[in-house]
């Protein structure tokens, strides 16, 4: 049962290329599911080194983010979600998926969290903490569990 402040319209999922992403995309369209008319955005967002320009072409990680991206929407097209998805260049992650989620007026960023550690201790690097201290819309983290890491 599904109330309608759990609905959602237009749902973020940023990928980066672990197996947390294709979790939440499957997340993302079980969501979905309730709301025939619900809209998914999958986004790969590439840092770019302030010594390049921002628009600088750099092929590797494009084709890179052309596999993650391929992988996730074919994924989901399989199950018969149709998904839109974009490759993004910006100098920080976390605030070009701020700034995308407010372009596309998401309701829901859903992120997929593979297991990290740093130092020993488990980590959700610099990306996480950003999002969820700055998303005017609600953001739902998948958690990976540790003996399923890339």
């Amino acid at each position: 049962m599904t109330s309608k402040a759990m609905e959602f319209d237009r749902i973020l999922v940023p990928v980066a290329g672990s197996r947390a992403d294709g979790a939440a995309m499957e997340l993302a369209c079980s969501l979905s599911r309730y709301n025939k008319k619900a809209e998914i955005f999958a986004v790969h967002v590439i840092p770019v080194d302030r010594s390049l320009p921002l628009d600088a072409e750099i092929v590797p990680a494009v084709d890179k983010a052309e596999d993650i991206l391929e992988q996730v929407v074919s994924g989901a097209e399989t199950k018969g979600y149709d998904i839109e998805s974009d490759i993004l260049q910006a100098r920080e992650v976390g605030p070009a998926i701020i700034e995308e989620a407010v372009s596309k007026k998401a309701d829901l960023i859903l992120i997929g969290v593979p297991y990290k550690k740093h130092y020993g201790q488990f980590c959700l690097g610099d990306v996480v903490p950003y999002v969820l201290k700055n998303s005017s819309c609600p953001v739902l983290l998948y958690h990976h569990p540790q003996g399923n890491e890339d």
